[in-house]
């Protein structure tokens, strides 16, 4: 059976033990996010309407997927519309998934941060042409 190989990016490290520190069961609730909605998506071609493509990074080796539907227990109520935002870099030949960016969606106007997804699809096309 296919399985996809995850990595956190520095940034996504940082943001992620900033967030834990109000919602605790962020890491659990990223493992079944891992299984339900990215492997489902990816692997098993089941969309949940939980991931989508951001158009703007569709490339041939790496694409970006913003992880819309992410149900977080300490945010009891919410269900899957709890507000969190997973940002990733998606690897279709290697089956690797690299987690760029996590945020809670406050307001309309919070998004991922374009420029920092752009320079790093723009390093990543450095390394794979080395």
């Amino acid at each position: 059976m296919k399985k996809i190989k995850y990595r956190h990016h520095d940034r996504f490290e940082k943001q992620l033990k900033k967030l834990i520190k109000k919602y605790r069961t962020l890491e659990e609730d990223l493992e079944i996010a891992q299984k339900f909605a990215i492997e489902a998506f990816h692997l098993e071609k089941i969309s949940n309407e939980a991931v989508w493509l951001v158009p703007k990074f569709d490339k041939k080796i790496v694409q970006i997927y913003k992880l819309k539907k992410f149900s977080c227990k300490a945010l009891k109520g919410k269900g899957n519309r709890s507000g969190i935002r997973i940002i990733y870099a998606f690897y279709p030949e290697k089956l690797e998934v690299e987690f760029l960016e996590i945020y809670f969606k406050e307001r309309d106007d919070s998004d991922m941060d374009y420029e920092f997804v752009a320079k790093y699809l723009e390093n990543n096309q450095h390394s794979q042409n080395n």
